[in-house]
C-alpha cells in the first residue's frame, strides 16, 4: 500500500540518509567565548510616532529680511506710508507700508540711517516685527538715556558748586572786609576814647584854672570894695 501512496506520503528509507559535507573550521576561526556580546537584558520598544511638520505660511504673510537699499529706494521714490513710529535718541522704528505690493516694512533706524529691515505682506506679522524693533531701540537707548542724565545732573552740580563757591567768597569777603572794618572802627573808638581822655583832661585843668581866676577876682573886687567911702544917699 505504501507503495502506491502518493509521494507526500511517502517516509523516505533510513538506509540512505542524506549528508551535507560540513565545512572546515579552522582553529583560529572558533569563536571564544569572551569574544560573543552578550545579549540585552531588556530592549524598551518605543511605539512609532508620526513626524510632526508645521505647516509652513505662505510666501506673503511669512516675515522676511530684506535689503536695506531696498527700503531705501522706496523711500526715496515716497512709495511708502508710515503706519507707525518710535524715536529714542538716536534709535528709531519704523512701520512702512508699501501700497502698490501690499507689503509691510519694519526697518530700525541708527542715525536717520536704515539698519535692519524685516518685510511682511500680512500686518499680524509686521506689528510684532515693529515691536521688536521698538524694544531694541529702547534697549540701545537706554545708555543715552543714563548718559544725558547723568551729564545733566553733572552740569547741575557744577552749576551748584560754581555758585556755591561764589557764595562762599562773597562771604569771605565780607568777613574780609568787616573784620577791616571792625579794626577800623576799633581803631577810631580808641582814638576817640585817648582824644576824649586827653579832652577830659584839659576840662578839669581849665575848670580849675577857672575857679581859681575867679576866686582872685573875687578877692579883688573884694579889696576894691574896701576901700570905697560909706557916703550918704541925698534924697
Amino acid at each position: 500500500m505504501l507503495d502506491n501512496a502518493p509521494s507526500f506520503l511517502v517516509r523516505p528509507k533510513a538506509n540512505n540518509p542524506i549528508r551535507v559535507a560540513a565545512p572546515d573550521i579552522h582553529a583560529e576561526d572558533e569563536l571564544k567565548d569572551e569574544d560573543v556580546p552578550a545579549a540585552p537584558s531588556s530592549t524598551r520598544v518605543m511605539p512609532l510616532r508620526p513626524a510632526v511638520v508645521p505647516t509652513q505660511p505662505s510666501g506673503k504673510q511669512s516675515l522676511q529680511a530684506a535689503h536695506r537699499a531696498e527700503v531705501e529706494w522706496l523711500v526715496q521714490q515716497g512709495s511708502l506710508a508710515t503706519f507707525r513710529t518710535f524715536q529714542s535718541f538716536a534709535y528709531s522704528a519704523r512701520l512702512l507700508f508699501h501700497p502698490r505690493d501690499l507689503i509691510y516694512y519694519a526697518v530700525l533706524y541708527h542715525e536717520n540711517a536704515v539698519w535692519r529691515v524685516l518685510r511682511a505682506g500680512d500686518l499680524d506679522a509686521a506689528e510684532p516685527a515693529f515691536r521688536h524693533f521698538v524694544e531694541q531701540a529702547m534697549r540701545l537707548a537706554d545708555a543715552e538715556m543714563r548718559r544725558a542724565h547723568l551729564a545733566a545732573q553733572n552740569e547741575q552740580f557744577s552749576r551748584l558748586i560754581a555758585e556755591s563757591e561764589a557764595q562762599i567768597e562773597r562771604v569771605r569777603v565780607d568777613l574780609q572786609q568787616g573784620g577791616a572794618q571792625d579794626q577800623e572802627v576799633a581803631l577810631k573808638q580808641q582814638e576817640v576814647r585817648k582824644e576824649l581822655a586827653q579832652l577830659e583832661g584839659k576840662r578839669i585843668a581849665a575848670q580849675a584854672q577857672l575857679n581859681k581866676l575867679q576866686r582872685q577876682l573875687h578877692q579883688l573886687n573884694a579889696t576894691v570894695n574896701e576901700s570905697v567911702p560909706n557916703l550918704p544917699t541925698t534924697r
